[in-house]
Formats: C-alpha cells, sequence, structure tokens
C-alpha cells in the first residue's frame, strides 16, 4: 500500500470514498472547505457517485435522511455553528434509525466565533446535540492516519447499528499535512430490508419518525435505548501512552492529545512520570477503561481546547477514586507542549498531589 502526504480535509473526503460513501450534500463553511471541494471533484468519477452543495446546512442533512433512507452510504460535514443547524437532521437519523456520518471540524465558539482549532463542541456531539433521548457515535482522530482509519471505521459503525455517527476534529486537525496509508475497506454488509426502493408486489416500508401514540413512542424510545446500551458496552476505544510506569495522567484527546504527548516528553525530563490516557470515542467515553487506571494511580490531569467539557466524563469515570486537575484553552488558543508541561508542573505536587483547578 503506497503512502501519501495530504491535507485532513481531504484525507477524509478520500477515506470515504473508498468506503463506499456515494453521497454527500454539504454548505460552505470554514476551516472545513476542503472537504466538500474534494468530494466535489472526486465523487462525481465515481459510479453512481452523487455531490450536492445544499442550500444551506438544514437542507443538507435532511438530504442525508432521504440518501440513507435510500440505501446510499451517506455523508455531511461542517464545522460548528453548521452542525448546529443540523441537529434536528441528526435527530431524525437517529429516531429513524438511518446510518450516516457526519464530520465536524470545530472552531472556535459560541456563536460565529472564529475559525481558528477548538474543542468546545464535545457536549454537543457526545450529549445527542439535537432533541429527544438519542445518542450519537462520537470518534476522536488524534492524527491524519486516524482521520482515515476512523472514517472508513464511522461508515461501517453506521451500518452496524443503523445510527448516525459523528468524526469531531478540529480546524487544524482538517488543515495540516501528514502521510497516510489507506486501508482496504471493509465489503458493506447492509440488509436490503432497511432500504426504501418502492414496495414492489410485498407491502409498503415505512420509514417515520412521528409516532402520536405515547405508549408507542416510548417503546421506540426504549428500543433506541437498548441499542445504545449495547453500543456502550461494545465499543469504546481508547489509547495508552506511556503508562508502563506513570504516577500521573493527562487526559486529552484529538489536537489536545498531541499537544500533550509532546508535554510528557518535557515532563519526564523534568522527573515527572507523566502518561496520557486517550478517549478515541468520545461517546461511547471508555469510562471503564479509564476507572480502572485509578486502581493505582491517583493524580489525573485534563487538558482541553475548551473550558472544561470533557472533564465532566472524567469526572464521571472517576467518582471521586482520584484527584482531578484542570488546564484549558478555549477560543481557539493553541498552546504549545512547553506551556502544557509547565502548568503540569506548577499544579503536581509529589506529596500532595493535584489541587482541583479551573
Amino acid at each position: 500500500m503506497n503512502k501519501v502526504l495530504m491535507q485532513g480535509n481531504k484525507v477524509i473526503g478520500e477515506a470515504a470514498i473508498r468506503a463506499g460513501c456515494r453521497f454527500y450534500a454539504g454548505y460552505p463553511i470554514t476551516p472545513q472547505n476542503e472537504l466538500p471541494e474534494y468530494m466535489a471533484e472526486c465523487l462525481r468519477k465515481v459510479e453512481g457517485g452523487v455531490f450536492i452543495q445544499s442550500e444551506s446546512e438544514v437542507a443538507a442533512i435532511h438530504m442525508v435522511v432521504g440518501a440513507s433512507a435510500a440505501g446510499a452510504r451517506s455523508m455531511t460535514s461542517s464545522s460548528s455553528p453548521g452542525i448546529s443547524l443540523k441537529q434536528e437532521g441528526i435527530s431524525t437519523l437517529a429516531a429513524c434509525q438511518l446510518p450516516s456520518v457526519i464530520v465536524n471540524m470545530m472552531r472556535g465558539g459560541p456563536g460565529l466565533g472564529n475559525i481558528s482549532p477548538a474543542q468546545g463542541d464535545y457536549f454537543q456531539a457526545t450529549r445527542g446535540g439535537g432533541h429527544g433521548d438519542y445518542r450519537v457515535i462520537v470518534l476522536g482522530p488524534a492524527t491524519a492516519q486516524e482521520l482515515a482509519d476512523l472514517t472508513m471505521d464511522a461508515f461501517d459503525l453506521a451500518d452496524q447499528y443503523r445510527t448516525p455517527v459523528m468524526i469531531l476534529a478540529d480546524g487544524m486537525m482538517g488543515q495540516m499535512m501528514e502521510p497516510v496509508v489507506f486501508k482496504e475497506p471493509k465489503p458493506r454488509h447492509y440488509p436490503e430490508g432497511y432500504v426504501m426502493k418502492g414496495c414492489g408486489s410485498g407491502r409498503s416500508k415505512i420509514i417515520r419518525g412521528l409516532i402520536l401514540d405515547p405508549l408507542e413512542m416510548e417503546e421506540h424510545n426504549w428500543t433506541l435505548e437498548r441499542k445504545f446500551q449495547v453500543i456502550a458496552q461494545q465499543e469504546p476505544r481508547h489509547e495508552l501512552y506511556r503508562m508502563e510506569d506513570a504516577e500521573l495522567v493527562l487526559v486529552a484527546y484529538g489536537t489536545g492529545a498531541r499537544i500533550a504527548k509532546g508535554a510528557i516528553k518535557r515532563l519526564r525530563e523534568a522527573g515527572i512520570r507523566a502518561g496520557l490516557f486517550r478517549p478515541i470515542t468520545l461517546w461511547p467515553y471508555p469510562m471503564n477503561e479509564l476507572r480502572d487506571l485509578a486502581k493505582r494511580i491517583k493524580d489525573f490531569l485534563v487538558f482541553e481546547l475548551s473550558t472544561g467539557q470533557m472533564l465532566e466524563d472524567v469526572r464521571l469515570a472517576l467518582q471521586g477514586y482520584a484527584r482531578i486537575g484542570f488546564h484549558g484553552r478555549p477560543g481557539g488558543v493553541v498552546p504549545t507542549p512547553v506551556e502544557l508541561a509547565n502548568v503540569v508542573m506548577r499544579q503536581y505536587d509529589r506529596r500532595q498531589g493535584i489541587v482541583e483547578h479551573h
């Protein structure tokens, strides 16, 4: 397999096409515009490929609803404010159990914010984001190689669980250039019974999210919840880095984890045995895997490019069994590994551990 140098946004586009994506609808917004540009150029060259620049983000996500119902592997992408506009459609995809892939290249916010990389959409992504009782599988890549691998995995997970899957990255990851090797995609296995192709001589197929009877709606909610519980048990992913002798654990994801790895090198040079716990699935969050570390390590520090959103999942996982510190840089500010290392050294005390910090 050949290694190629590609920009992050384009890596997602190429991986999606190789994975069998045949429908893309989206609306321009920085810093993810290279992705729809790539799909516009390349998807039309593939048999059955359809690219639509929609009139709005709301239109784009509902086009994905229709294409997914018709059986196409479908994708849309945007950045923070655009993803907010797509929430009704994402809720519809979850309610109707339609597989799809949604890409969010996060930017600084809230509001229109700026176009610098940030991680302030964690709550929106991991808590569903839209209305009603539902979840979305959320993948948090940290490298261009993971952008490729997890994009392919996203389509497989979407089909397997008949649910939307979100790739949550940021503007830095979308713009950076790194070498990538594209793996062989898995053959698609998606039952024809879930695809609307016209009733023919059989019974009509109906896909609906509007269920007016409360008891029927309740049972539908519990059906979805049972599926989400299976996902929570089966799909958590994480990475451990320099954890073999760690006495302090940094918890970070995405671009933040890349910075943390650089900080860990400096901390170890200063005599602090630091390691990294990196969640790859942001939902389902690898709660048990993180909690297991607290059996032997009592000092944790959460680092995010936000005011502290993943911090809440870390608190839920550790449940008072360890000391938790925090350092965040919101609004599009990207600190250096040296800055993070200095913060950790100020907060960390070998005798007293980490003091909760906000």
